[in-house]
């Protein structure tokens, strides 16, 4: 939409909603012309409609001014196609992933919701995401309010995965559980990348897949961006999207009406296939799918998240400190967990906020999705809304008040469940009483959709040193389930010990023979080597671990002799600096270099030798796909923190905190998004720049004067928008007319390398890339600087 508008005489930097309003004939002509190509659903112009955005241009009636612009496609377009309001992101990261408050999120996008619909739109569409976080709170503003259609695309880098690190399934298992009617994705790539992404997703999906991929690259022809894929080459490309399962099918960046016409030409007559499931078991986290397959091996639930017996965890908690909490999720990872689960609760804190808090905290440090588990329905409540995937809920039993209210929660927020075989007042000594309770159960449950693939039954584990029976009772309960329910199972080890000596002995045999059942997880400590051993085992004698893979693995990993990674508390002072820069620890890092500064390092030496090491090896596993941009920012972030404490030191020292040169930074004129600019200025000045940051939307003449007053080393430009990246050229001819000869450095979604030589400028894809790049360009400049003293 935005180059159909640039097309037809909309300026660079003018506000797309506002300029729709004030020439409706521009726009319904627009709409016009995709109808009558053969669009079948057509978007509504309110892509930035919402209220961060409109407030930049002055626009405070967010609703009215998406009712205006929704009339004005229904008009346009008339009963000839479907009309979808569609809703975009608000150039701000949400909550665990910025600082954008998720319930203020959701509450912006209710705006937009509302006027959509008084403009009488027939469905809606949630595109361009690159934060799934944003996209659960934009789904939730919608269901929240409405029962329409909502399609949820995501927008993925070529490696795959969105800027914050989720991949396709992820996102596919989180938006289609919490409500999504259509998932898939749009931008970014062109149509022989994307359909992919659409067949990795096809065999889990249960709701339609949508493609609206980008026609080919951007190209600037004098002051005109075009997109490389002429219509015919486009619609190609239909056939193979169709073979790969997508059921809609559209355009993104560069598709002109000539594109649609060419795409529904090609797709006459073809006809897509239906979701191949009905429901999935499966969770996420914000970075990676996990399925519950009851043919693969054991997954391991992590246990040791629980206040419960750990006076040092309970301390920090009730200080509201969650560092211990991150480290408990990430040792247990490494220890080979599937799932971590988390609990709150204990006496003497709100557990509702500390448990949001623990989920918040836990997002951006763990890959493994969460089991929240508590007592407490406001507490479960907190957690399943702000947790940025598919949870699992841990319970929800028979009693009446768990049924009624906990079965609802689950249904709203997409999240699987543990069914825990309990009445009200009554525990079920005997596996036929256990199937009695699981049946009335999954049958309340189905009321709000759920399938036993949503599912996860408790085999209830009792002490045998009460009920010498009781472990008899529950592995009846785990077969039952596994043979005939067909249906996944879950057991908390411990309690089956509880009483007897050597309990690890009794958890490992008991253990083996669940699995030898069926059983599909377990709850238990992923540290302790005799689980982990014989669930390795167990995996290979049920023909779970083809070719014993996985067991031969673990064993190589855990041969006596092999090297451990250090344990924090082994760690030296310079070491748990380094390590909390590593892993983003922003709570602790503080403390770190004052233990380190007490034990002697010298603050020059710190920032050299230590935090600096630190953040260029944090860079190093960005560029490999190790860490994702939550982590890269978490480190940047622990490491700003690291240098303003020892700030007034380094002065005192003498050392200049721009010694590695000056940096002006600015967002061209006509853009106001300015994440990714933000991100480069965080990473530059950690490694020792001082950054100038001239903000968004800045003039060419702006730029120019601040690169003079300051005197630049070098000027970094950004655009994300096709139609606001010519205004580089603009920056750099008029730099060059006014005898400013430093370098220049561009980047952003649309910028190519070949564009940025094109403007005898640098190109970097991102902050970390942008480091080197600087390096090597001031180092050229100084090294021609002495040869010209010489």
């Amino acid at each position: 939409m935005g180059t159909e508008l640039h097309r037809r005489g909309m300026p660079a930097g003018a506000c797309p909603e506002l300029w729709c309003l004030e020439n409706p004939a521009v726009a319904a002509e627009i709409h016009g012309a995709y109808r009558q190509a053969g669009a079948d659903i057509v978007y509504t112009f309110t892509f930035g409609a919402n209220r961060p955005k409109l407030e930049q241009f002055g626009l405070r009636n967010v609703e009215s001014v998406n009712r205006d612009l929704a009339l004005l496609a229904r008009h346009a377009s008339g009963d000839r196609s479907l009309i979808a309001g569609d809703i975009g992101s608000t150039g701000r990261f949400v909550e665990p992933f910025g600082d954008l408050d998720f319930d203020e999120a959701v509450g912006l996008f209710k705006e937009q919701v509302r006027g959509l619909l008084a403009g009488g739109v027939d469905l809606f569409v949630i595109e361009t995401m690159m934060d799934i976080q944003e996209a659960r709170a934009a789904l939730l503003a919608v269901r929240e309010i409405t029962d329409r259609f909502v399609i949820v695309t995501m927008t993925y880098e070529r490696d795959g995965r969105t800027l914050n690190g989720t991949d396709p399934l992820a996102a596919l298992v989180t938006l289609q559980s919490l409500g999504a009617d259509a998932v898939g994705c749009n931008c970014s790539v062109g149509p022989e990348t994307m359909v992919d992404w659409i067949a990795a997703m096809k065999p889990f999906a249960t709701v339609p897949l949508v493609a609206k991929p980008n026609a080919g690259l951007p190209r600037l022809f004098g002051s005109e961006t075009v997109f490389d894929m002429n219509a015919e080459t486009f619609a190609s490309f239909g056939r193979p999207f169709v073979e790969a399962g997508v059921n809609l099918l559209g355009g993104c960046c560069g598709t002109a009406p000539d594109h649609i016409a060419a795409l529904k030409r090609t797709l006459t007559g073809a006809r897509s296939s239906p979701p191949r499931q009905k429901s999935l078991a499966a969770l996420s986290s914000a970075s990676d799918a996990l399925f519950l397959d009851r043919d693969k091996p054991l997954l391991v639930v992590g246990e040791r998240i629980n206040p419960t017996g750990k006076k040092e965890l309970q301390a920090a908690l009730k200080e509201g400190k969650f560092a211990p909490v991150r480290q408990l999720a990430k040792d247990q990872e490494r220890q080979g967990a599937d799932l971590l689960d988390v609990n709150a609760g204990m006496p003497g804190i709100d557990e509702a906020a500390t448990l949001r808090q623990i989920v918040l905290s836990l997002a951006t440090v763990t890959r493994l999705p969460l089991v929240i588990d508590s007592a407490r329905v406001e507490a479960v409540e907190a957690a399943l809304r702000i947790y940025p995937g598919r949870a699992l809920v841990n319970s929800i039993s028979g009693e009446r008040e768990k049924l009624e209210k906990l079965v609802p929660l689950a249904a709203k927020y997409g999240a699987m469940f543990i069914l825990l075989p309990l009445r009200d007042g009554e525990i079920p000594q005997k596996a036929a009483e256990r199937r009695t309770v699981i049946k009335e159960v999954i049958e309340r449950a189905k009321a709000f959709g759920f399938t036993r693939n949503d599912i996860v039954v408790d085999g209830l584990v009792m002490t045998v040193a009460a009920s010498p029976e009781a472990a008899v009772e529950t592995l009846k309960t785990v077969a039952w389930c596994n043979d005939r329910l067909k249906c996944r199972t879950v057991l908390g080890l411990s309690n089956v010990s509880f009483g007897m000596p050597e309990r690890k002995w009794i958890n490992a045999a008991f253990l083996a023979m669940a699995q030898a059942g069926g059983l599909t997880l377990a709850i238990a400590n992923p540290g302790s080597g005799e689980v982990m051993h014989l669930k390795m085992a167990g995996d290979v004698l049920t023909a779970k671990d083809p070719k014993a893979a996985r067991y031969i693995a673990h064993f190589l990993e855990s041969t006596p002799g092999k090297k451990a990674a250090a344990l924090p508390s082994a760690l030296s002072p310079l070491e748990k600096v380094a390590e909390a820069v590593l892993e983003g620890e922003r709570e602790t890092i503080v403390e770190s270099v004052e233990t380190a500064l007490a034990a002697g390092a010298d603050p020059a030496r710190l920032v050299e030798e230590t935090l600096i090491p630190a953040i260029v090896k944090v860079g190093a596993l960005y560029e490999r796909g190790v860490y994702f941009l939550p982590q890269l920012i978490a480190g940047a972030e622990a490491m700003q923190k690291a240098l303003e404490h020892l700030e007034p030191l380094l002065l005192k020292g003498g050392l200049a905190a721009d010694k590695r040169g000056v940096i002006v930074l600015a967002t061209v004129k006509g853009d106001i998004h300015d994440i990714g600019k933000n991100i480069v200025a965080l990473i530059l000045r950690n490694h020792g720049y001082r950054i100038v940051d001239l903000g968004k939307d800045v003039a060419a003449p702006a730029v120019v004067e601040a690169a003079r007053h300051h005197r630049a080393d070098v000027v970094g430009l950004s655009a994300l928008m096709t139609t606001t990246m010519v205004k580089m050229k603009e920056v750099i001819d008029l730099a060059r007319r006014e005898g400013l000869a430093c370098p220049f450095i561009l980047g952003g979604a649309v910028v190519t390398p070949a564009y940025a030589e094109s403007l005898g400028a640098a190109y970097a894809k991102d902050g970390v890339e942008a480091v080197g790049i600087l390096d090597s360009l001031l180092r050229r400049d100084r090294a021609a600087a002495e040869i010209l003293e010489t």
